[in-house]
């Protein structure tokens, strides 16, 4: 008789979920995923969220949260980004390995290069135990225009799965409106700008800064903080370019 084999894995989180007590529950248990995964993925109302579809899966699979037993889709969508992606990797890890095949369009002569990726492999940032990620504070250089007072100061909090969820048709219609409305539910300060004011201005703080200070915010945002490091850097083999793209996930339910 063959013994039983394993479909439960456990994983440290890089952050941590933080529950309604203040305890951080960081020790995650997934089990590989089964045809009621596939299910999941193959419903319609899932298709058109990428963000909702990893909420639903992550519900599913994640059986056991430090303490928390079957904590589901409730905390999945409460979940850090950071620890979702990592999640995601380590779920399409153990259900198929550690190889997944991605392509890259390269930004100057448009060649699809394809790769084998070793999951296995992608750099883990983690903080140390019972740390929670600190706000992200920039600097601007041109500063933001209200009137007349220019501040020159944004904090930013972590974003969670509810915050990619709801931006997501935003994100759908235009990538670039998604980025400034995620931005928009991450900002906790624009100096000392009252929050009413701050609320109310929305979006629109990101449409008026330049180019320069937005670029601070993107490299203050995706600054290799906790969680998977999903940016690689790949050679064109048509043309030689050097370039840098996210993680291709496309084939994520496709055996290597």
């Amino acid at each position: 008789m063959e013994t039983q084999r394993s479909r439960e894995f456990e994983f440290e989180l890089p952050i941590g979920y933080l529950d309604a007590d203040g305890r951080v529950h960081r020790t995650a248990v997934l089990r590989k995923m089964t045809g009621r995964e596939e299910a999941l993925l193959a419903d319609k109302r899932n298709r058109n969220s990428g963000a909702r579809m990893i909420s639903e899966l992550l519900g599913s699979c994640l059986t056991r949260l430090g303490s928390l037993e079957r904590p589901g889709l409730k905390v999945a969508q409460d979940l850090y980004s950071a620890d979702r992606h990592y999640l995601l990797v380590k779920l399409r890890e153990i259900t198929f390995g550690p190889e997944l095949q991605g392509t890259y369009s390269c930004p100057t002569c448009r060649a699809a290069n394809a790769l084998t990726e070793d999951l296995g492999a992608l750099e883990v940032v983690k903080l140390k135990d019972s740390e929670l990620p600190e706000d992200t504070v920039v600097h601007l250089e041109d500063g933001y225009e209200d009137g007349d007072r220019v501040y020159d100061t944004l904090v930013f909090r972590a974003p969670i799965g509810v915050d990619e969820e709801k931006i997501a048709p935003i994100a759908r219609e235009n990538p670039s409106h998604g980025k400034n409305a995620l931005l928009a539910r991450c900002l906790k300060a624009v100096g000392d700008m009252p929050r009413p004011r701050l609320e109310a201005l929305g979006t629109a703080i990101f449409n008026d800064l330049t180019l320069k200070d937005r670029a601070l915010v993107d490299k203050a945002m995706n600054n290799g903080g906790p969680g998977v490091q999903l940016r690689r850097d790949v050679v064109c083999d048509q043309c030689g370019r050097h370039f840098t793209a996210t993680l291709d996930f496309s084939n994520f339910l496709s055996p290597s």
